[in-house]
């Protein structure tokens, strides 16, 4: 019995570290995945230069994945699960009040932890095959519903509080398409577009829409 328990514990003890390599690697060829996407596009990404800026070899690309696709889907829905996570902790953090959700939710699409070039040129490949591809739009298709939902929650609340004349869903289909705009110019890199600059903008569309729950932006300093 002794020796029986003592054998489990060595085992168990060597299967975390296992479990924690293989997540490591996993992680690292998403993330080289992620590079590939926004220097090559998707249709030049190949598993091979996933490999090699990942620093592994092939055999363990095929190993973790099998397949291109495959690799891609993990890549996607790792970004979509990111992504998800980020804009719900910015709610949780800002408590009950609707302008202050509808702000954090604004302010988190710019948060440096989600919008960089790299990552925003990675989406931007996605979109570019989603249409043509059922299995992307299955993977974000139900959770971009729920986004909007809570946009066009948010703006109905604010609309009730305030007595706003407008279709709260037209409002929030019109910010989350101005979001997905930012985002593109800042991806483009187009009449020097930043982050800061790019929120403020976002900001100026809060105010106008809603006068009396948000005040017109300041100017601030660029970006470096």
């Amino acid at each position: 019995m002794v020796r029986l328990s003592s054998s489990k514990a060595i085992q168990g003890d060597k299967i975390k570290p296992r479990t924690a390599a293989k997540d490591v690697r996993r992680q690292q060829l998403i993330e080289a995945t992620i590079d590939s996407l926004a220097r090559r596009g998707y249709a030049e990404t190949t598993m091979a230069d996933v490999a090699d800026g990942a620093g592994l070899s092939r055999g363990i690309v095929n190993f973790h994945f099998e397949s291109k696709e495959k690799l891609l889907i993990a890549t996607l829905q790792y970004m979509s699960d990111e992504y998800a996570a980020h804009w719900r902790t910015s709610l949780e953090k800002v408590g009950d009040v609707p302008a202050d959700q509808l702000r954090a939710l604004v302010a988190a699409d710019f948060d440096r932890a989600i919008c960089t070039r790299r990552k925003l040129a990675a989406w931007c490949a996605f979109w570019g095959e989603a249409k043509s591809r059922p299995t992307y739009q299955a993977l974000c298709g139900a959770r971009d519903e729920n986004y909007q939902r809570i946009f066009s929650g948010l703006c109905g609340k604010l609309r009730h509080e305030a007595g706003y004349d407008f279709d709260p869903e037209a409002i929030a289909l019109a910010l989350c398409s101005l979001l997905e705009g930012l985002w593109l110019r800042l991806m483009m890199g187009t009449e020097n577009v930043t982050r800061q600059s790019a929120l403020q903008c976002a900001y100026e569309f809060l105010a106008v829409a809603f006068p009396k729950h948000f005040d017109r932006p300041r100017e601030t300093a660029q970006e470096t």
